[in-house]
């Protein structure tokens, strides 16, 4: 099979795009936490923003599953083979499950899913205090799992860029 060099122009443009709001959205939700004075801005940004990721998150899986990626080094060892798809698997399920489970978290708490002004998501799961209860902290367990994850992920590009002197950095960052 003849791989590519490089990731596809989409998958580039999705992942430095989503990177930004994923950033960014870590920052609203670690804001929205210690903020009073700020809470209902930042929630005004928080929930668009989970919106725009999780649809650019469905399109990014279903651009991976269309494109082979391009290969890893043939000498990299074993186990950071499988450190590298399995962290990916890892950040595809959470830039999925992350705003799911948002949205089911206001809609158990029986919260309105406002996007903007008189936009309004449907719930999708029932009215229910308990789980309501279940899904606001693991929201919150989930978004300090891909803070960690995003930091390794983070940190294996830099030692693929600076340490190995690689081209799995520029898979990503450049294209043919």
């Amino acid at each position: 099979m003849n791989r590519p060099r490089h990731f596809n122009l989409l998958a580039r443009v999705l992942h430095w795009s989503m990177a930004a709001a994923i950033f960014a959205m870590l920052f609203v939700g670690a804001g929205m936490v210690v903020s009073l004075r700020y809470r209902d801005t930042l929630l005004d940004l928080h929930r668009p923003l989970g919106l725009a990721i999780l649809l650019l998150a469905v399109v990014r899986l279903v651009n991976r599953l269309l494109h082979t990626p391009p290969p890893l080094p043939a000498d990299l060892p074993r186990i950071q083979v499988f450190a590298a798809k399995a962290s990916h698997w890892v950040l595809y399920a959470l830039m999925l499950a992350m705003p799911l489970i948002g949205w089911g978290m206001l809609s158990a708490g029986g919260y309105p899913v406002e996007l903007f002004d008189g936009v309004n998501l449907p719930a999708i799961l029932p009215h229910s205090p308990v789980l309501y209860g279940f899904l606001r902290p693991l929201h919150g367990v989930l978004a300090y799992l891909l803070f960690f994850t995003i930091l390794a992920h983070l940190g294996a590009a830099l030692y693929h860029a600076w340490v190995r002197r690689d081209e799995v950095f520029g898979q990503m960052a450049k294209g043919d």
